[in-house]
């Protein structure tokens, strides 16, 4: 049992990985500062930013030197003006954090195991390469949510707002937000533990008998 637990340091560091670079991951997908647009004043509106996230849009406008938030709106999967990447983001930040909460799960059996002295390899075993693969896979998943949202970022595409939103078709410049920074930490997150995990090997002493070792 000691064999098993000595062996198990890197993956128990890998769990507290996953964790925050889970909870990274569902807590980027609310912010809306994936893109921030900024608009100069015109006769319609007024100078000012928004900050585009996956699943709303805070719009603020300039007054006195800095800027003051009006309003938020949210939008859902029924909003037919969200543009293609926006909608696939969606999805597979979503994704992700359904992996990352069934590798969490996975992980914790495994480690289950690993501490109460399960001598059961194929069972440890393989709930450590599941953990691994789920955490890759949404790391994975991450990635392209950003890397697609970079693109779109550089390429200053636009995104037909509704009218009510007082957002223009393109804004007159537009740069990536900080949601960015977080999601780039949460897919390195998942993947180094993703890693972690599938670095695991099973103690070729840990058949030893109890009986033995007592003695």
């Amino acid at each position: 049992m000691i064999l098993l637990i000595n062996s198990a340091h890197c993956q128990v560091a890998g769990f507290a990985v996953a964790t925050v670079g889970w909870i990274l991951s569902t807590i980027c997908m609310g912010f809306a500062e994936w893109r921030v647009w900024y608009m100069n004043n015109t006769s319609l509106l007024p100078s000012g930013l928004a900050r585009v996230g996956m699943w709303k849009i805070c719009i603020y406008y300039h007054a006195e030197n800095f800027y003051r938030a009006t309003s938020c709106y949210h939008y859902t999967y029924c909003d037919t003006f969200l543009p293609l990447d926006i909608r696939i983001a969606q999805n597979l930040l979503l994704i992700a954090s359904i992996l990352g909460l069934l590798g969490k799960a996975s992980i914790t059996f495994a480690l289950r195991n690993v501490y109460m002295g399960i001598l059961r390899k194929n069972a440890t075993c393989n709930a450590f390469v599941a953990s691994g693969i789920l955490n890759i896979a949404a790391g994975v998943c991450i990635s392209v949510a950003v890397t697609w949202n970079y693109h779109s970022v550089m390429n200053e595409e636009e995104i037909a707002f509704p009218p009510y939103f007082y957002v223009p078709f393109k804004p007159d410049a537009q740069e990536i937000g900080n949601a960015i920074i977080v999601a780039c930490l949460a897919a390195f997150l998942m993947l180094l533990s993703g890693l972690c995990f599938l670095s695991y090997k099973f103690p070729l002493d840990s058949h030893v008998c109890p009986e033995i070792l007592e003695i």
